[in-house]
């Protein structure tokens, strides 16, 4: 039994310039496990292969690129491997074929100024055609086609993480940081919420040595009369844009919480916030970039009216 048991196999193949790169980018951002150009023959000892150290685990799906220009290519052969491989060793193997207009694809190599890799001395033209001409038995076994004649980039990637995102794959990387503005915003910040109109707990002198994730100055800063509709349009905002962000594939996000030293207001609402976010279906990992250092009046500015 195959060590490295992947749980679905596509194999993705079609005309060079229909878009193939996008399509093996974006399953390696869905979370795909991705190899191209690896000569068929090799397939069985790749399946065999332990997956590297630190992977999380070796069921991810399989994308494999295989084309014209793949060493020892021979459409009907590629049928015949793969027929035996779903057949008598039971892998799900799906094959993606991407075709695109000839007159579309000569614009393309035209606009890039690449030459075809079947024609490096002739018109593309030429190399269009004779392509065409060997990838036709893959063309008639695949299970999907996609024609990108008027697909742009994003498009084409758009549909990819549509149809093959599947569970658990895409997902962007979330995390909630509380930060102070005093020792400035984090650089890699996607979002960041001012937090800074709520009433302070550091003028509390009861408060002073607490922080957000204490119960007493927690209830201080809810008790703010802002508190609950400014809460609650943030967290509606979020709710909006993360599967947005997903959707443009967007690998990480962060959303930022400040206020003045990091460690009452902007603590307390990264918590919260975090918690609604994971009621919602989201899994978020929570940071406190200045809950440990010291409270400091100068840094906090004159105390408001309370």
């Amino acid at each position: 039994m195959s060590k490295h048991r992947p749980k679905q196999i596509l194999l993705v193949t079609g005309m060079s310039g229909a878009g193939k790169s996008t399509v093996l980018r974006t399953l390696e951002d869905l979370g795909w496990e991705v190899v191209d150009n690896l000569p068929i023959l090799l397939l069985n000892r790749l399946l065999d292969t332990e997956p590297p150290e630190g992977n999380d685990g070796d069921d991810r799906p399989l994308a494999l690129g295989i084309g014209a220009r793949t060493r020892g290519f021979d459409a009907d052969s590629v049928v015949r491997r793969i027929k035996k491989l779903r057949d008598h060793r039971g892998y799900d193997i799906g094959t993606l074929y991407l075709d695109c207009a000839g007159a579309e694809l000569e614009r393309r190599y035209n606009e890039t100024r690449r030459r075809h890799p079947l024609a490096q001395d002739r018109p593309a033209g030429h190399g269009i055609a004779r392509e065409r001409e060997l990838l036709e038995p893959l063309r008639r076994w695949a299970n999907r086609l996609i024609d990108t004649s008027t697909m742009s980039a994003n498009e084409l990637a758009q549909k990819i993480r549509a149809t093959f995102s599947g569970e658990g794959l895409g997902e962007p990387t979330l995390s909630v940081m509380s930060f102070g503005f005093e020792r400035g915003i984090p650089a890699n910040a996607d979002l960041v919420f001012d937090m800074r109109f709520l009433r302070n707990p550091h003028w509390v002198d009861s408060l002073r040595p607490g922080t957000g994730k204490d119960r007493d100055v927690a209830d201080y800063v809810i008790g703010d009369p802002a508190y609950a509709d400014a809460l609650a349009r943030i967290e509606g905002l979020l709710e909006t844009l993360i599967p947005r962000y997903r959707a443009e594939g967007k690998s990480y996000v962060t959303i930022a919480f400040g206020c003045t030293g990091g460690r009452h207001r902007s603590v307390h609402v990264a918590e919260r916030v975090a918690a609604r976010l994971r009621d919602a279906g989201f899994s978020p990992t929570v940071t406190h970039r200045d809950l440990q250092t010291a409270p400091q009046d100068s840094l906090e500015g004159p105390p408001a009216a309370r």
